[in-house]
């Protein structure tokens, strides 16, 4: 394996994280779905409580890999754990170790942090993630599938909650 450094992202990393957020875009079919800016990703990077933390993956200095996560809760744990909200390697450095030294380095954060579950999803399609991430022991959850509102649907929701004081 290659040289690879692996440091947690700053804000002036913003423009590096955007890059490779519209990459995965592209690499999932969905190149028009993105709507973060590097201005919003390094105000949010900045701000007192940052919503998401992100790796970088480097080699001499150069970007070739992130893996952006954030804290969830497990209710029947009554722990956090730690949610990757994306892991991509441009397709040029996959097979050099990159992806599997992010999830490791994301592990080792997750035992340090003593979060006793790291989860995150893949695409139906995507064999070769799935067929990765089975190789690192990760158990696929077929019998889980992801629910999600969205736009219109999220507000009509909405509409018909109770409003409550929120911190």
């Amino acid at each position: 394996m290659t040289d690879t450094n692996i440091r947690l992202a700053s804000a002036a990393d913003a423009t590096t994280i955007f890059n490779f957020i519209q990459a995965l875009a592209i690499y999932e079919r969905e190149p028009d779905a993105v709507e973060a800016t590097p201005e919003s990703i390094g105000q949010q990077l900045e701000s007192d409580h940052p919503p998401f933390e992100c790796l970088l993956a480097e080699v001499e200095g150069e970007p070739r890999g992130f893996a952006l996560f954030f804290h969830n809760y497990s209710t029947w744990r009554g722990k956090q754990g730690i949610y990757l909200e994306d892991l991509f390697v441009p397709e040029n450095y996959r097979g050099e170790g990159i992806g599997k030294l992010l999830l490791a380095t994301l592990a080792r954060i997750a035992v340090e942090r003593d979060c006793p579950r790291l989860e995150w999803q893949v695409l139906d399609w995507n064999q070769t993630a799935i067929d990765f991430y089975e190789s690192l022991g990760t158990k696929v959850m077929k019998d889980w599938l992801p629910c999600r509102l969205t736009d219109q649907e999220l507000s009509k929701l909405a509409d018909q909650g109770a409003t409550v004081e929120t911190r």
